[in-house]
């Protein structure tokens, strides 16, 4: 198996507290990883440092071989979906503007209708951002991060505050990139089962991390999975 993602004992320290503690892992060519873990476990520093974006960590990320810190070609290669954005509603932008903002190559501008009409958004290319819901908006996000044929997909909790119907749909896209398109996916997200239905490994990340494997592997076990729901509910339970 191609390795493509290679996280070599990633931590990262703030000055009170460390937000990531020694992770490793690699990701698959053609993985689906589901990674899991309560509020503040570390997900979005753990997609911030793969991103390029926090660069003080210690420990090495490698995407397609290549250490980060020496080049950021690698980026070109993957296609981000962020928290869900806010949009006002008077926001100038079309449908089309937006995802027109990723292309990098003005000559594939076909490019934009094609995966408008793979996320069956194609006939609200010409509306404003603003007016769409949230699971519209959703979609136009993950047509803007594959308007350039990335290899891989980074989902961050990308379905917080949309309505089950439009979840189910935007799951079954995923599930369609993946196993058509061979696109590789790496997604955090809350949802328990959502992961065990889509993703074929886990991770489980609480600062550190205490599973990563084969998403049968955790879910099959008992002790596992009350494990990660009672480091979830203390976590809850600290916060509030």
């Amino acid at each position: 198996m191609l390795k493509i993602v290679e996280i070599d004992h990633l931590t990262v320290k703030y000055p009170d507290v460390k937000a990531l503690d020694e992770v490793s892992f690699s990701v698959n060519k053609g993985d689906f990883l589901g990674i899991i873990g309560p509020n503040g476990a570390g997900k979005s520093t753990l997609f911030a440092s793969m991103l390029g974006l926090n660069t003080k960590y210690e420990g090495s990320i490698k995407f397609f071989g290549q250490d980060i810190r020496k080049s950021k070609d690698y980026l070109k290669q993957i296609g981000y979906v962020p928290q869900k954005p806010i949009f006002e509603k008077n926001f100038p932008a079309t449908v089309k503007d937006i995802v027109h903002m990723s292309l990098r190559d003005e000559s594939n501008k076909n490019k934009i209708d094609e995966v408008l009409q793979q996320l069956w958004i194609h006939e609200l290319g010409n509306r404003r951002i603003g007016e769409l819901s949230g699971g519209q908006q959703q979609r136009v996000f993950i047509a803007k991060a594959l308007v350039n044929d990335p290899q891989i997909l980074i989902l961050d909790e990308p379905v917080t505050g949309i309505d089950q119907q439009s979840i189910e749909l935007f799951y079954s896209i995923l599930r369609e990139l993946n196993s058509k398109q061979k696109i590789t996916i790496i997604w955090s997200s809350h949802d328990l089962d959502a992961v065990n239905q889509l993703a074929n490994h886990v991770a489980c990340l609480n600062r550190t991390l205490f599973f990563h494997g084969v998403s049968d592997e955790f879910f099959e076990n008992d002790e596992l999975v009350k494990q990660y729901s009672e480091a979830s509910m203390q976590e809850h339970m600290h916060h509030h």
